[in-house]
């Protein structure tokens, strides 16, 4: 990729970019982050997902963000790509160089955005559930945390079985998210998602399809997942992406009606309003 990148201010060669071997995003993954699409060049839903940056941030006790800084660094770094049809930004903000544990240092926090192309997504996704529950109730619950390792690990057992995303429960049983995305499904012709509270992170365009399709936040029992009439998968780079299999259960149809219905009005929605 020759794309240049944007470091805590400078515009540099991917080859010339580079971060402290001390940042405590690498050593400890003590950070936060933000994935933004890209289409025809132009970033969207910008402003929501620096919102989430910065309460991420404080969420993990780090110093605020330079929303502005960072704006004007994805900016750059898109005037000078290509206007990809579909693409993602990457920003990736950490506590900056520290001590070899726990303790954050003190020279200041790290700002990274780089722009990429991304492939679409398969029409339909296989899904496979994983033996890890989230745990709701822990500190970094609903955070966009950089420490990804259990989604990491998530993914790759869900691709050694067939499956596309890997879907987690919680300690309480109940559905909850997926590795990069939110999860809806239909039951007794009733939109349904995760609460919050269930641990999910609060996805922006989880959040863009209550508000423009709407359904209803609760807890929904893991069990559910394999008997619902529909489901679908959200997220910024897959916007609504009907779930045609979880492990070895064919769901009833991918896209159903109200999936299709979803994934009309989001299409129609986020074309008209780049920042909604």
């Amino acid at each position: 990729m020759n794309v240049p990148v944007w470091v805590n201010g400078e515009l540099l060669d991917p080859a010339q970019a580079t971060v402290s071997v001390f940042d405590h995003g690498l050593m400890v993954g003590d950070g936060v982050f933000e994935t933004i699409k890209i289409v025809n060049g132009r970033s969207f839903a910008l402003t929501r997902h620096l919102d989430r940056l910065k309460l991420s941030a404080q969420r993990m006790d780090l110093p605020e963000p330079d929303l502005e800084a960072i704006a004007d660094g994805i900016a750059r770094c898109l005037a000078a790509a290509p206007a990809w049809p579909l693409g993602r930004i990457r920003v990736t903000y950490t506590s900056g160089p520290g001590p070899l544990g726990s303790d954050r240092g003190n020279q200041g926090a790290t700002s990274v955005v780089i722009v990429d192309e991304q492939k679409p997504f398969p029409a339909a996704a296989d899904v496979t559930v994983v033996p890890w529950p989230r745990n709701e109730r822990g500190a970094l619950s609903g955070v966009k945390s950089t420490s990804y390792g259990d989604n990491a690990k998530a993914l790759a057992y869900a691709k050694a079985r067939g499956g596309g995303e890997a879907i987690f429960g919680n300690l309480a049983g109940n559905l909850c998210e997926g590795t990069g995305s939110n999860v809806f499904i239909v039951r007794d012709g009733q939109l349904l998602t995760p609460t919050l509270d269930a641990g999910c992170l609060a996805g922006v365009t989880r959040a863009l399809v209550i508000e423009w399709f709407g359904a209803k936040e609760m807890d929904v029992p893991l069990s559910s997942f394999y008997t619902a009439e529909e489901a679908f998968l959200t997220s910024t780079t897959r916007d609504v992406q009907p779930i045609a299999r979880v492990d070895d259960t064919a769901l009833p149809a991918a896209p159903g009606p109200v999936t299709a219905q979803a994934m009309r009005v989001f299409a129609e929605r986020a074309a008209a309003d780049l920042d909604p």
